[in-house]
C-alpha cells in the first residue's frame, strides 16, 4: 500500500517502510526537538542532566521514605553527603580549570601579535605577520587580513619564515 502526492510527491507511506524527502527529514526533526524541549512537568520544564539540588532532593526524598525498621545508616549518609561535596568540589574545579585555559590561550594569542607564524589552513600552510588578535572562547589571528584559530598556528617566529 503505498499513498502518493503528499508533499509534492515525495512522501511514501507503505507498511513497511516511511520514505521522506531529505528536506522534509530536517524539518520534522527539528519540530521532535522543539516539542521535546517544551515537554513540562507539573508546569516545570525537564532537564536533560541531573544537578546538586536533583541530588538533594532525591537524598532528602530517600530520608522521608524510608523503611521506619530500617532507617539509613549513619555511614551510609555521611558517604553520600561526602560523594555530593566531593561532586561539586570537582564541578566547581573545572569550571575553573576551564576559565584559566581560555585566560591562557588568550595570552598566547596576544603575544604572538606582531610576529611571523605558520597556520594551517586545511591541507595547505600560510604564512605571515599576525596584524591583529581577537580573544574569545577561541582566540584568533589575523593574517593578511583573514583570521584563523590560534589553535591551528603551527610555528610563531620573530624573522620572516616561523622561526
Amino acid at each position: 500500500m503505498a499513498i502518493d502526492g503528499v508533499s509534492g510527491g515525495q512522501t511514501i507511506f507503505s507498511k513497511e517502510k516511511m520514505v521522506l524527502a531529505p528536506n522534509e527529514k530536517l524539518k520534522l526533526d527539528s519540530e521532535v526537538n522543539l516539542a521535546n524541549a517544551k515537554i513540562t512537568l507539573d508546569g516545570k520544564r525537564l532537564k536533560q542532566v541531573l544537578d546538586k539540588d536533583d541530588f538533594l532532593t532525591l537524598l532528602i526524598q530517600e530520608l522521608r521514605h524510608q523503611d521506619p525498621t530500617q532507617p539509613m545508616q549513619d555511614r551510609e549518609f555521611i558517604a553520600q553527603m561526602a560523594q555530593f561535596s566531593s561532586l561539586e568540589q570537582t564541578r566547581n574545579m573545572s569550571e575553573e580549570i576551564a576559565g584559566v585555559s581560555r585566560l591562557v590561550m588568550a595570552g598566547q594569542a596576544y603575544s604572538m601579535l606582531g610576529k611571523h607564524v605558520e597556520v594551517a589552513d586545511g591541507s595547505s600552510m600560510v604564512e605571515g605577520l599576525v596584524e591583529k588578535v581577537i580573544g574569545g572562547e577561541v582566540p584568533q589571528v589575523m593574517i593578511d587580513g583573514r583570521y584563523y584559530d590560534m589553535t591551528n598556528v603551527s610555528s610563531v617566529g620573530l624573522n620572516g619564515k616561523g622561526e
